[in-house]
């Protein structure tokens, strides 16, 4: 070991000093050979690297010439030192060869615990620890009197038969451990319990409250059908499913028969009823087809754009032109749509193939004014202004739409733009509507962009003074 590393009263001389820890020698050897002195062992440690020279001259050394110095042993064990456990609280000091001899009393140097548990600790809390912590320790049970090691006796504790504990279950009673499990199941008031109807566990003293209430309790039918046993969350679905004396409506009802009866006794009804039933449905299908052609049109007003603008959109161009080639006078006609809010209702038509002086040669363009909701409360003839386009579907960024555009005022005299009627036939030539046979040529329409992705877009927008909108 290197020398000693205490806390001398005094610095130690330096010719006390091991040259190469720098501590007061421990075993201090001689070389002969130059007098210079070292710790036995770190000496030997110098040497057994394979340099054989004096550590400070840097002489050869022979083994043979390095001797023991007892006499600079004996100065270094006579040099007075603190207790290595001074921090710590000791305030013993003594010469360095009394420092074992009082180890072997010092309260603070830590010792093996002598009953061998292998825990080490300081010799002044031995004591404490045999009495209460070591685990080989001699422990009487104060319950049960039985003799226990320390970590028998803590394992022990808690499962003692004899100690006196409270009910788990928080009722109050207090017993002897091996009390506790009879008091449990059939004693104690706070003890779970399933119930005998749903299996569902309840404390002991509330179960009765809860089988006067729990669903699967039995009960009768009230209709006295003699069905046994129906768990009473079942009888709803019982008196409605199965019970054969039940009171039941006739199937029939919402169709308007009031029949009542067992229902043991329906299907009789049902066979001796079929003709008034077959009359009672027929009347409420014709009732309900009412009802979806009122509803159809309720929705197609909502629909109706009343804005006085129609972006209408022709999908599936080339066959609806290839349709219309086909078919004389083929007409196709728009949504319909209110120039304003409570206005007039107008549609627009067109005749892909032409109409008139444009057929075969143009895509020709009419608007109609149709019957509307609010037809009594507008001003007659319709009089305002009218412009149709063909929408140009070049991108804006890359040229400027060229839009073919026709407006017209309409004719008071011209009787479509009078008051309709409920209804009209689309074909008369009253009902044509006013517009432009010609209104773009089928070579122009070719031109630009304004057919894109096989469709074209159509414009009619109406020009209604602010006044009237308000």
């Amino acid at each position: 070991m290197p020398g000693y590393d205490y806390k001398f009263l005094e610095k130690p001389k330096r010719r006390l000093l091991c040259p190469l820890c720098t501590k007061a020698m421990r075993e201090p050897v001689q070389v002969s050979t130059c007098g210079h002195r070292f710790c036995d062992t770190c000496l030997q440690e110098f040497l057994s690297e394979g340099v054989f020279k004096c550590p400070e001259d840097q002489l050869p050394l022979d083994y043979a010439k390095i001797y023991p110095d007892p006499d600079l042993e004996a100065q270094v064990l006579s040099l007075t030192i603190r207790c290595i456990h001074s921090e710590e609280g000791c305030r013993w000091s003594g010469q360095v060869k009394q420092l074992q001899v009082h180890l072997n009393t010092c309260s603070f140097n830590v010792i093996p615990c002598p009953n061998r548990c292998g825990i080490k600790l300081s010799r002044r809390d031995l004591p404490d620890h045999l009495q209460h912590d070591c685990s080989k320790r001699r422990v009487k049970c104060e319950f049960c009197g039985s003799d226990f090691s320390g970590e028998a006796h803590e394992n022990h504790q808690g499962i003692c038969p004899q100690e006196s504990v409270y009910c788990e279950n928080k009722c109050g009673a207090r017993m002897m451990r091996r009390l506790l499990s009879q008091h449990s199941l059939a004693e104690c008031p706070k003890r779970t319990q399933p119930c005998s109807y749903c299996t569902k566990e309840f404390v002991f003293d509330t179960i009765q409250n809860h089988q006067y209430q729990c669903p699967r309790l039995p009960v009768s039918c009230p209709n006295q059908c003699g069905t046994p046993n129906i768990a009473r969350e079942d009888l709803p679905g019982h008196l409605k499913e199965n019970c054969s004396t039940a009171m039941v409506l006739c199937p029939y009802k919402e169709a308007g028969c009031k029949f009542r009866c067992p229902k043991i006794g329906m299907t009789r009804h049902l066979d001796d009823s079929v003709k008034p039933h077959l009359n009672m449905m027929c009347a409420l299908v014709s009732r309900q087809r009412q009802e979806i052609v009122e509803l159809r049109r309720d929705l197609e007003e909502l629909s109706v754009s009343s804005d006085g603008v129609l972006i209408w959109k022709i999908s599936d161009y080339s066959r609806k032109l290839q349709e219309a080639k086909a078919r004389s006078n083929h007409e196709f006609f728009s949504p319909a749509f209110y120039t304003h809010k409570y206005g007039y209702k107008l549609q627009v038509s067109a005749f892909l193939n032409g109409n008139g002086s444009g057929e075969g040669s143009h895509l020709s363009i009419y608007i109609r004014v149709l019957p509307g909701e609010y037809d009594n409360l507008l001003e007659w003839p319709f009089s305002y202004r009218v412009t149709f386009s063909l929408l140009d579907q070049s991108d804006p960024s890359l040229s400027k739409p060229q839009n073919i555009t026709e407006t017209f005022n309409p004719d008071p005299n011209w009787k479509n733009f009078r008051k309709p009627g409920s209804s009209r036939n689309s074909l008369d030539e009253s009902s044509l509507g006013f517009g432009y046979p010609k209104f773009i040529s089928q070579e122009e329409i070719k031109k630009r962009n304004y057919i894109r992705d096989n469709s074209i877009f159509l414009k009619a927008s109406v020009e209604i003074p602010q006044k009237i909108i308000a």
